[in-house]
């Protein structure tokens, strides 16, 4: 078997550019570090919010397994779930009754109006506000209308002169006239029909 042997200087080339290589990576490697690249984190304040944000995925990490580790003493899981499953069925399990906070607006008290569903709101409100002068809100809450009922409501009493309005506080308020206790004693006066 014959093998050709290269010449001595394409052997020579190939060691020389084989050395060549091995000096260019040595250099290379010895100024890099004084070299500043746009991918290097130069500023101590991302920095600091790296670390940061490093200890909290640890400490989350630490929570997941030892939730994991409780979850599976208390019941055991499906191995296959997604975490985000994992996570419901979790804070399922961990949930305790909050006690509920229930806001309950006191009716303004009302005076006796004899058989008051054949009343229309008109003379109920007006015998409502009779004895004191009340705001908006209070004549809502006492009616059991909403908001924009009871202003419609207000502002025709108002422009009819059954009600005066207090403009001097906020939120106004509306005491009866004249003209509406001489209404109210109508209606008052009127025997109604059960």
């Amino acid at each position: 078997m014959l093998v050709e042997i290269p010449d001595p200087e394409v052997i020579l080339g190939v060691i020389l550019a084989f050395l060549i290589g091995l000096g260019g990576l040595y250099l290379f490697f010895k100024v890099r570090p004084f070299i500043k690249s746009s991918n290097d984190i130069t500023d101590p304040t991302q920095t600091e919010r790296l670390e940061y944000y490093e200890r909290q995925l640890i400490d989350m990490k630490i929570r997941l397994d030892a939730l994991e580790i409780q979850g599976i003493e208390e019941n055991p899981v499906d191995p296959n779930l997604d975490l985000k499953q994992f996570m419901q069925k979790l804070v399922e399990n961990n949930e305790k009754p909050e006690k509920e906070v229930k806001v309950v607006e006191k009716p303004v008290s009302v005076p006796n109006i004899p058989n008051i569903e054949h009343v229309s709101p008109t003379d109920y409100v007006l015998h409502l506000i009779t004895n004191k002068a009340m705001t908006s809100r209070d004549i809502q809450i006492t009616t059991k209308r909403s908001r924009e009922h009871t202003s419609r409501l207000m502002k025709k009493l108002f422009e009819s002169g059954l009600v005066q309005r207090n403009t001097e506080t906020k939120p106004y308020t509306y005491s009866i006239t004249e003209k509406g206790k001489s209404k109210v004693e109508n209606v008052i006066s009127i025997p109604t029909v059960v």
